[in-house]
């Protein structure tokens, strides 16, 4: 028997924002999926706009993963992930025990199909810098909605993660921000 199916299920008992007031709450299943579709869309705005050589699908199928190993460690604020170098280094290592626990609830003859999905690889390492890029797209994006309902709680989280994109220097990313980014603060009726 082979519990890794199930334990990747219970992503969705996963909150994120643990330190922030949310008006809804936001569990780590959705923010995977949606992290997947913005990575996918980066890798195709990359490669139609901007020279870019990336495969959409292995960006989106790495994005669904990218947290996985949070149903065992919880979802650590940043904060807290990042507040000194050996905190993030710790953190670095819990990850990949984490990584590893998932990985040895599949069958052996499995592991290998898995093992790029659940611990970065280097052939993957520019796919990873857009599932980055997503990762805090989706945060962004979470915070506008936040926002959107006057929940001020996330305005300084706002700032800085849109900086952080920014930094990131990813022309897909910036566009993103600039073509896609504001429809997140309008309503349904102002999206038509």
């Amino acid at each position: 028997m082979s519990h890794f199916f199930a334990m990747l299920s219970r992503m969705k008992y996963i909150n994120r924002w643990g330190l922030m007031r949310n008006t809804r709450p936001e569990n780590l299943s959705e923010h995977s999926l949606e992290t997947a579709v913005i990575a996918h869309g980066l890798a195709v705005l990359s490669n139609r706009r901007f020279g870019g050589d990336f495969d959409p699908e292995r960006a989106a199928l790495l994005a669904l993963f990218h947290d996985a190993g949070e149903i065992l460690t919880g979802d650590l604020p940043t904060p807290v992930k990042y507040y000194n170098p050996e905190i993030k280094s710790a953190y670095q290592a819990v990850e990949t025990v984490a990584a590893d626990k998932l990985l040895s609830l599949l069958p052996a003859d499995l592991r290998e199909d898995y093992v790029s999905l659940l611990k970065p690889q280097p052939a993957d390492e520019a796919l990873w810098r857009l599932v980055k890029a997503a990762d805090k797209l989706s945060a962004l994006i979470k915070c506008a909605e936040e926002e959107k309902t006057g929940n001020r709680d996330f305005s300084k989280a706002m700032k800085s993660l849109s900086q952080a994109v920014a930094e990131l220097h990813l022309p897909a990313a910036d566009c993103f921000m600039e073509e896609f980014f504001p429809s997140y603060s309008l309503t349904l009726d102002e999206q038509d």
